[in-house]
């Protein structure tokens, strides 16, 4: 069938990678010298994709040049804040047929994207090791039969997704029934899906080492854009530096503070071994006397 839309996901605060997303959203970092969705779109349109919808949520407003620069549709999440990606989904539910279904913080080095797709997919890289990850089993015909959170040796979920239109329109039926619900503000689509294995069957279509990337933190990042350890893009990190006479790549292991609500407060930070906080409210530093909690 050919694919009739793709709907990137881009609404997230995306809080472990702060101080980055603090100060702008995670899909339009700058990497390897593109902006992350800017490039996902241009590969979107590159492979005639017809219809692209980006979903925003927070700080939507500096998405806005996107609908003058690209043949896109831009739609507000509205409950991006108070609901997992889920609630995104439930945004674009109108164009879930036949579509893709993209973070906007994915990295392809190469194009995956097709104008003809048969059968929905859920893109998986293989990890060597331990990983935290989303694993999959599968069954002989590479079926999704199964998913632990965390593993070894693995296959993982990562990347595009694409729904066909016999699993749109048995996922919208769940979706629907889950969304507004209080006990299901924190599920992923995924985990939507995974409730129904036996109705909404997605194969996993296998990538290789290096074609898909994504970053959840700042030391991620660095490793795959080195200009990233000497020159963050944060006014934050550089303050920080300043401050305590340091490299920017000498700030590392960051992990955010949030309240009993949830509401981001600053980030904890390691240089040299020694543990330091930074609150947003006042731009304050502070050493702190123990190791960094989560």
């Amino acid at each position: 069938m050919k694919v009739e839309h793709a709907v990137i996901m881009a609404a997230g605060l995306s809080s472990r990678f702060a101080p980055l997303s603090y100060e702008k959203p995670k899909a339009l970092f700058e990497v390897r010298g593109e902006i992350l969705i800017e490039r996902q779109i241009e590969q979107l349109l590159e492979s005639g994709i017809p219809s692209i919808i980006v979903v925003t949520g927070y700080k939507s407003e500096m998405f806005s040049y996107l609908k003058h620069k690209y043949p896109v549709k831009l739609m507000h999440n509205e409950t991006y804040n108070v609901r997992n990606n889920h609630g995104s989904l439930y945004a674009a539910r109108d164009y879930l047929p036949e579509c893709y279904i993209c973070s906007a913080d994915n990295y392809f080095t190469v194009n995956p994207f097709e104008r003809e797709v048969s059968g929905s997919f859920y893109s998986v890289v293989y990890v060597q090791g331990e990983t935290d990850e989303w694993c999959v089993q599968t069954d002989e015909n590479d079926v999704i039969t199964g998913v632990t959170i965390g593993g070894r040796d693995s296959w993982v979920m990562m990347g595009h997704v694409y729904f066909d239109r016999t699993f749109a329109q048995h996922f919208l039926r769940y979706l629907l029934d889950a969304h507004d619900r209080e006990d299901t503000r924190d599920l992923f689509w995924e985990d939507i899906y995974l409730d129904h294995l036996d109705v909404l069957e997605m194969k996993a279509r296998k990538y290789r080492e290096g074609e898909i990337f994504e970053f959840d933190s700042l030391d991620d990042l660095r490793s795959f854009d080195p200009s990233y350890l000497d020159d963050s893009r944060s006014p934050i990190l550089r303050n920080i530096a300043a401050t305590l006479s340091c490299r920017e790549r000498d700030i590392h292991s960051i992990v955010p503070v949030k309240d009993g609500d949830g509401l981001v407060l600053g980030f904890q930070f390691l240089i040299n071994g020694e543990p330091f906080v930074y609150r947003y409210n006042d731009s304050s530093i502070k050493r702190l006397s123990g190791a960094l909690t989560s």
